[in-house]
């Protein structure tokens, strides 16, 4: 069987997951452009996630298109349009463009028009889960005329693809309502140990959780999705809004995912991947502490 050629537009934790997953399958021809690659702090992260993956990194919109079959946008929400108008010019019928990032059904759209334009053809794809746990088997949704083409391509080598309408923003609908649980959970835990651990009360809140909403281990849980807020807090704010712009258009006025969306972009303003040195942290206290150890500074930058 021949390998497509895969590029990703974007080598973040998901396009560098994906990557990884897809090489171990057998995909033997993968690529990858970033406009990160050459700073300092993320460029040396995107370079040593290439090596790792066995993904060549290249220079530029162009030289991507022409290396690759099916191009997998994978950049931040606020970013997806750029990139698909970068990219746009150098399509040809030949591709498949999947836009795999977190944004609003009417977004989707607007890329859809942007890239079948160009002769390419569109699908949009919804991650349904945290890719670095399940790398590419991480379940997705897709949407548009051509999501079959995709899952028939990538399916052999283990993608996990199911088809839930050939009308492109259905697949992303769904996403943007799992998004207001999920980081409205991370949001929730977050300030609920902001607030609980003042008074030495966090245990205790997390015990109550445990007879109300039993087999869930609430302090673990925080651990995690605070470590997540502290690493990703910036993608998921703007993930959010996108969420906001989804439920307005939908008719419902987003109160609450506004309020998730400020929590998070709370999280990322902290700055705390450079005082932990780009490690996740370990546990919510770990957190707590590096706040409050840093409380001058944040309340100087405010």
């Amino acid at each position: 069987m021949n390998s497509p050629a895969i590029g990703f537009i974007g080598f973040g934790e998901a396009g560098f997951n994906l990557a990884r997953g897809l090489g171990g399958a057998g995909v033997a021809r993968l690529f990858a452009y970033d406009i990160n690659t050459h700073t300092p702090r993320l460029g040396e992260k995107i370079r040593r996630r290439a090596e790792e993956s066995e993904t060549r990194l290249l220079d530029s919109s162009e030289s991507l298109a022409r290396a690759s079959d099916i191009l997998l946008s994978t950049v931040t929400a606020n970013a997806a349009s750029e990139a698909a108008c970068e990219t746009a010019p150098y399509l040809e019928s030949r591709h498949i463009y999947a836009d795999l990032n977190s944004i609003s059904p009417a977004l989707k759209q607007s890329i859809e028009q942007i890239i079948t334009q160009s002769g390419a053809r569109f699908v949009e794809a919804a991650i349904m889960s945290a890719v670095p746990a399940h790398g590419h088997r991480v379940p997705m949704l897709l949407g548009g005329a051509h999501a079959q083409s995709l899952v028939e391509l990538l399916s052999p080598y283990g993608m996990r693809l199911e088809v839930i309408s050939d009308k492109v923003g259905a697949a992303s609908a769904i996403k943007m309502c799992r998004s207001i649980m999920i980081k409205g959970l991370e949001a929730l835990l977050f300030e609920c140990v902001l607030g609980a651990s003042r008074y030495g009360a966090d245990e205790r809140v997390f015990a109550s959780l445990a007879e109300s909403l039993p087999g869930i281990d609430w302090s673990k849980l925080a651990d995690y999705m605070i470590g997540r807020v502290v690493e990703h807090g910036e993608r998921r704010a703007r993930e959010m809004e996108e969420v906001a712009e989804t439920l307005r258009a939908a008719g419902v006025e987003p109160m609450m995912a506004e309020a998730i969306a400020r929590r998070q972009e709370w999280g990322a303003r902290l700055n705390l991947m450079e005082t932990f040195e780009g490690r996740v942290p370990e546990s919510y206290r770990e957190v707590l502490r590096a706040i409050a150890d840093n409380a001058a500074e944040i309340n100087a930058s405010r």
